[in-house]
């Protein structure tokens, strides 16, 4: 009977602490799913948003806090995000900030980006920065490229467009493409960084740009969104 009451006693404290387990990690999925950095600490804190996505609320996406907003607009030498016709117009009519991403590809000429870029994103002294995604490494190319290649590819992607926004460009940075190229320390511009909950540091620098959370849910879309803060 001892032994019984044992075993029943020691199977009641498993069940309990599983069930405790589950609600420890409920909660923290919850939390993680709707975290954003403190407002003290980050005043300006925004999205960056794409087809991916889902189709946006704006002005939903401002009332959850969210005072500028990022589009994805071109890739490459001709592609461009399917979703920006639409939300380009919609969120400039918003209460937002705009600005707008190009993804670069290393294997492809900075002309031909540039190009791209200049045919959809209109000259508008009222746009944010333009941010340029760098993720895609020179590895897969069909053609060789060097690193000086792809550094000085780049550069006159980088100054073609700013002839055209008017400013300075934003390097939305991946860890990858740094790690391989280092443009970091090599190229003074804004630094655009990813990590989710906590500050990264693979830049090696101070970062202008924070993706604080790659998935946070929002009454603005059907879609985990990108949050992203700016360093005050």
């Amino acid at each position: 009977m001892g032994r019984k009451r044992a075993i029943s006693w020691r199977g009641r404290v498993v069940a309990t602490l599983l069930l405790a387990a589950l609600v420890g990690g409920g909660w923290l999925w919850w939390q993680a799913q709707h975290w954003m950095p403190a407002r003290a600490e980050f005043p300006a804190q925004g999205a960056l948003i794409g087809a991916r996505d889902g189709p946006t609320d704006f002005d939903a996406l401002h009332a959850v806090g969210a005072s500028f907003v990022y589009l994805e607009a071109s890739d490459g030498a001709a592609a461009r995000d399917a979703a920006f016709a639409r939300n380009f117009p919609l969120a400039r009519d918003s209460a937002l900030r705009v600005g707008v991403v190009h993804r670069y590809d290393p294997c492809v000429a900075a002309e031909r980006q540039a190009g791209n870029f200049l045919t959809i994103v209109p000259r508008d002294a009222a746009l944010l920065p333009p941010a340029v995604a760098l993720e895609q490494t020179a590895e897969g190319c069909a053609d060789p490229v060097s690193e000086a290649a792809v550094e000085s590819e780049l550069t006159t992607f980088l100054n073609q467009i700013e002839g055209h926004a008017g400013q300075p460009a934003v390097l939305l940075l991946s860890p990858a493409f740094e790690e391989r190229y280092h443009v970091a320390a090599r190229m003074d511009r804004g630094l655009w960084v990813t990590r989710d909950w906590i500050q990264p540091d693979y830049a090696g620098r101070p970062w202008s740009l924070w993706t604080a959370n790659s998935a946070l849910r929002t009454e603005a879309s059907p879609e985990p969104l990108r949050w992203v803060v700016v360093q005050p």
